[in-house]
């Protein structure tokens, strides 16, 4: 075999051995997007259950939160307005993520029920969350909600 017919072949063989890789990047990137999604669902639940400790685990302790009037709020803050809040149920109706390595972006739609003065209030409006995988978990360190949108 000539220099040229050994290139090749050293070629074909490093392009072979990336498709594992590039395959199970596929598979990680498909499996965080789960593992994200599931995280989202399992904080509407706990907000709407008042569960602050599985919130307090999903928050990092340097979280950011941006709400819908543009205040700053500190974990400690969110949860505490969480925890007094009346909110009955959250959903979201659609979210998308974005897998970028070891941080996650989560765009998407949600809708609360919250009982005010004794009436059912719908509220409604878009979030972006930040995750990012520390010490073998995923924890959003970031997030912002508008109000309602047409």
């Amino acid at each position: 075999m000539n220099l040229r017919g050994t290139n090749i072949v050293r070629r074909i063989a490093v392009l072979l051995a990336a498709v594992p890789l590039v395959c199970s990047q596929s598979i990680d990137v498909s499996e965080t997007r789960s593992r994200i999604l599931a995280l989202e669902r399992t904080w509407n639940k706990a907000e709407a259950t008042h569960d602050m400790k599985v919130l307090d685990g999903l928050f990092d302790r340097t979280l950011v939160y941006v709400d819908s009037d543009g205040s700053l709020m500190t974990k400690s803050e969110i949860l505490a307005r969480i925890k007094s809040a009346s909110v009955a149920q959250i959903s979201t109706e659609s979210m998308n993520v974005q897998v970028f390595g070891k941080t996650a972006i989560v765009v998407g739609v949600y809708r609360a029920l919250e009982l005010q003065n004794g009436k059912v209030v719908t509220h409604k409006g878009r979030f972006i969350d930040s995750w990012v995988y520390e010490n073998s978990t995923w924890v959003c360190v970031a997030a912002q909600s508008t109000s309602a949108y047409q």
